[in-house]
This record gives structure tokens, sequence and C-alpha cells, in this order.
């Protein structure tokens, strides 16, 4: 018999990926998450979804509950990974989700900031439980009445996680979409010149660079500290490298690089910026998580 909550319920479908994503920091497991929550939906009986008052908030709730079960897994599955972990880079919002961007410009700020592969990186050092009680409250507005349903603590509980994770992100405003745009541009033609002396200076003396291959690609295991070295290590990566074709393009809500092998995207680049330099790089080159990415 048809669902009368169909369409509502497949509307929660952005909603749903949004979240996930946030909390594992994978495309592909936020995919796994939305279709369990949708395979528990409709392993109710008629009468149990006709019982749910808001199939909305039913699904943030599995998929909540879902997500932190798998956080709570993830350290485990980490320790077995080659080299280092990176979240998983998406492209823009209108190509990973298969739709337009949210006409309210307000909510596109404030989604595009919670992507960012700087805050995706604080929020893998938080606990399980600090990251659901902050991404569900303070990114997607839900009250810690609804948090403590979720995490299955108190909402005093939960209010103290959120705090505790709040500290962990930075509140200084970065630099313009505009700015960050000139310095990636700026990093683009002197890697793509190999000219080292505007690469360092692009770079903060204190730049770490991160590059995640998962033993499946190329890439140097451990991080790279200090704006020189950094600079040293690309110029050969351009020497020693095959011939790649640099893109500008928007990862994780930033403006990023993306390099493409024929018709293929081989590594995706996204930075952190302040005052006008890269403070922080990241490669990722497992190809397993450059499937959204298209060549072109």
């Amino acid at each position: 018999m048809t669902d009368p909550n169909l369409r509502s319920v497949i509307s929660e479908r952005r909603q749903l990926i949004n979240l996930a994503y946030r909390l594992l920091g994978s495309l592909a497991e936020a995919e796994d998450v939305v279709q369990e929550t949708y395979a528990r939906w409709y392993a109710l009986s008629e009468r149990q979804r006709q019982d749910v008052a808001a199939p909305g908030a039913w699904l943030t709730t599995v998929a909540g509950r879902i997500c932190l079960d798998l956080l709570g897994s993830a350290r485990a599955r980490r320790e077995r990974y080659v080299g280092e972990w990176i979240p998983e880079p998406v492209p823009d919002r209108s190509e990973w989700l298969g739709g337009p961007a949210p006409c309210d410009p307000a909510d596109q700020v404030t989604l595009d900031e919670s992507i960012s592969m700087a805050f995706l990186v604080v929020l893998d050092s938080m606990t399980p439980a600090e990251r659901v009680a902050f991404v569900l409250h303070d990114v997607f507005r839900y009250s810690f009445a609804e948090v403590a349903d979720i995490v299955g603590r108190t909402p005093a509980a939960c209010r103290q996680l959120a705090f505790c994770a709040r500290r962990r992100i930075r509140t200084s405003q970065g630099p313009s979409s505009t700015q960050r745009a000139e310095v990636v541009r700026d990093f683009k033609r002197a890697w793509e010149t190999r000219d080292i002396e505007t690469l360092i200076n692009l770079l903060d003396p204190q730049a770490t660079a991160t590059a995640d291959s998962g033993g499946l690609a190329p890439a140097f295991r451990h991080p790279i500290t200090g704006g020189e070295q950094i600079a040293r290590a690309w110029i050969e990566i351009a020497a020693l490298g095959p011939e790649v074709t640099l893109l500008e393009r928007t990862v994780n809500g930033q403006p990023g690089l993306v390099a493409q092998l024929a018709d293929t995207i081989v590594s995706v680049y996204a930075f952190d910026i302040a005052d006008g330099r890269i403070t922080r790089l990241w490669a990722i080159r497992n190809p397993e998580k450059l499937r959204p990415w298209k060549a072109g």
C-alpha cells in the first residue's frame, strides 16, 4: 500500500545526507546511513508509520543514532588505515547533492562553513557524543531536548557536550571567498611555473600539509611542517609526477584545486588561509574518496 508520508519522507534525503556527511566526514558512508535509515522506516508496519507524528524528526533521530554508532567504531578503522586520514572532499553543493543550492543566502553561508575541510578536521578530533551534539545543535539548530533523545543523554549533558565542542572551533572571521580564491589562484600559478619563491611567500612559515592516499596512490605518508619544506615538496611533485591539469574548483564550500590526469580527477586540494597565507593544505589522493568528482 502507498505510504501517505512518501513525499515528506523522500524530501528529507538532502537533510539526512547533509547531517550524516558532517558527522562522518564521508559522503559514501553518509549515503549508506541514509539508505539504512529509509530501510528502517519501511521495516515499520503501515500502522507504525501512521503513528509517527513527524516523519522528518523520526528519520533524523534514526540517522543520528546510526552515525553515533559508526563514530564509535571509527577509531579502530582509522588504526588500520594506511597513512593519514582526511575527511572525504566534496565538490560544489549542486554537484554532490544533485540539486540547486539553498535559496536563502544565510543558509548557504551556514552550510558552506560547516563543510569546510578545516571545520571537518576539527570535528574529527571530538568525541562521538561531542560531535553529534554540536552538529545537531549548532549547525542544524535542534534543541538540546531533541539532541538528548538522539544521543541518549540528558539535555544538560548535551549542552555541556556542545559547549566543549564549541571551544575547539575557531570563532575568528576568516578571509572572504574572493580573498581565498586569489591566494589559491596564486598558488596554482606558482606551482605550475615551479616558482618556489612565490610558493614560499604564499605559505605560512608554520604551515602544515597532509596527504591522504589510503595506500592506494603515491603520497607522502606523514604531514609536512614548514612553508619552505612544503614548497620544496610541491616543486618535487611537479618535477617527478605525471603532467596534470590543475583546475580551480570549489572544495567543501571553499576555493580549492583539483588535479586532472586525462579524464580522471587524481587529487583534490583543500586550503585553510589566514592573513593572506596558506596555513594548512590537505591533499586527498585516495581514489575511493574522489568518486563524486568529475573531470572537466
